[in-house]
């Protein structure tokens, strides 16, 4: 127990231990995952206002400048031919109004739900950070608490390697204890190796997503404990994950858009109504039937229908094609809903199930000192043999090390339940950062 409290001590020496919630904003501000996403919410912002330009008006200008050759022979030879360069200029302003285009006002309804989905896809991605960034986190703190471990229990077996060896030279013990004894002990250094390269690689992970190299990481208190889902009823949790889970809301927008979208097509077979109006000026120097400068101005206002009856049957066929992929879209809101509810099912249970599993592995952690104990006891007065002690000793150190585990599993698996139910926040994130060690 010594050696084990002296290498978390080890571990824990730099005085600047980040929390979680640092590490947490730090992953906000570096990760690429989130920025793309961001970006992909300001991108997604953007299709409203474009929807709501199919139906306000549109106004243009354009201007013109032009030279001609007019090389004129008469078919009478009795008339001349006449040879004149003919320059002109002006500029046309013109205004457009929508009266009736059915296709423009689907369309800026489907911008409003892309808006909604663009959102929902960036509430995912706050999720999906929250859970990485605690994932990565207590991994590390895992892989601290195995090489914690694995150098603990190699001290112990040191120890006992070095009292078999004295045992063995005064005649109270045989060959074969120091023998074991040196096994589990060029065990453990392999072990510790091996230890040591997880938690550079657990680390390595947690950077990728913050940017940064921590020299140690806040863990857990010892006396924390765990509270079960509120409600307590996994079916709750079910229907918040079919209702309002992010994959569903994503999917929910994503049918919405496919049926405006058949809608969309089916209206290429109605006519449309424009508002339209136009002043035009152009000054020239001559034109093909006069010779004589002049300056011409128009203005033109009215009304403008448009009636599609033909279009080689490319708008029956979008038509048909984009009834299909609604069918398609619903179909993928029902799988979404499915994935929804089995993910919190999944994850009430990992939380419930590791709660007592917590609970049976800290009785099982005293149970597994008091035999540690005895048999040491046993040991010196020679009712138990050095591979009793070993295996006692292995027993307590691979006992804290699951104990420790299944904590942090905990913890993950209650922030994937939430983020399951799309309830899943930075003050979920918070209460879990105040179960740390001060």
């Amino acid at each position: 127990m010594r050696a084990y409290c002296l290498a978390l001590a080890f571990l824990a020496l730099p005085a600047a231990a980040q929390d979680l919630l640092q590490v947490y904003r730090d992953a906000k501000g570096y990760d690429a995952q989130y920025a793309a996403a961001r970006h992909a919410l300001q991108a997604g912002l953007e299709k409203l206002p474009q929807g709501r330009a199919l139906i306000l008006p549109t106004l243009n200008l354009s201007g013109n400048a032009t030279s001609t050759r007019i090389d004129t022979e008469p078919h009478n030879r009795q008339i001349p031919s006449t040879l004149r360069d003919a320059r002109s200029y002006g500029y046309l302003l013109s205004f457009s109004q929508p009266i009736y285009r059915a296709q423009n006002l689907l369309e800026y309804s489907q911008a409003e739900h892309k808006v909604k989905q663009a959102e929902a896809i960036f509430g995912q991605a706050g999720q999906d950070l929250v859970v990485r960034v605690a994932q990565a986190y207590f991994d590390v703190l895992a892989a601290q608490d195995t090489l914690a471990l694995v150098q603990a229990q190699k001290a112990a077996i040191s120890e006992q390697l070095a009292q078999a060896k004295r045992n063995f030279e005064v005649g109270t013990a045989t060959i074969t204890d120091t023998h074991e004894a040196q096994a589990r002990f060029d065990l453990s250094a392999s072990q510790e190796i091996a230890a040591q390269n997880d938690l550079e690689t657990k680390k390595s992970a947690l950077q990728q997503i913050t940017g940064k190299a921590y020299a140690a990481l806040k863990p857990l208190r010892q006396e924390v404990k765990l509270s079960p889902p509120n409600p307590a009823n996994m079916q709750n949790w079910v229907d918040l994950a079919e209702k309002q889970g992010y994959p569903v809301q994503i999917q929910e927008t994503a049918a919405e858009i496919a049926n405006l979208e058949a809608k969309r097509n089916a209206a290429g077979h109605y006519p449309t109504v424009d508002l339209v109006a136009r002043y035009g000026w152009t000054s020239q120097t001559a034109s093909q039937l006069s010779a004589v400068p002049s300056n011409l101005t128009t203005g033109v206002f009215g009304v403008e229908l448009g009636l599609p009856l033909y279009q080689g049957g490319a708008i029956s066929s979008k038509e048909r094609e984009a009834a299909a992929n609604y069918e398609k879209s619903k179909q993928d809101l029902e799988n979404a809903r499915r994935s929804s509810a089995l993910t919190a099912r999944q994850s009430f249970l990992a939380v419930t199930n590791g709660i007592a599993q917590v609970g049976a592995l800290e009785q099982a952690l005293v149970s597994s000192q008091s035999a540690l104990d005895s048999n040491k006891l046993g040991y010196e007065v020679g009712v138990r043999i050095n591979i009793d002690v070993l295996n006692a000793q292995q027993q307590l150190f691979s006992t804290r090390r699951d104990l420790a585990v299944a904590r942090h599993n905990t913890i993950t698996s209650h922030l994937r339940l939430k983020a399951a139910a799309g309830s899943l926040r930075e003050e979920d994130l918070e209460e879990v950062n105040r179960a740390l060690v001060p």
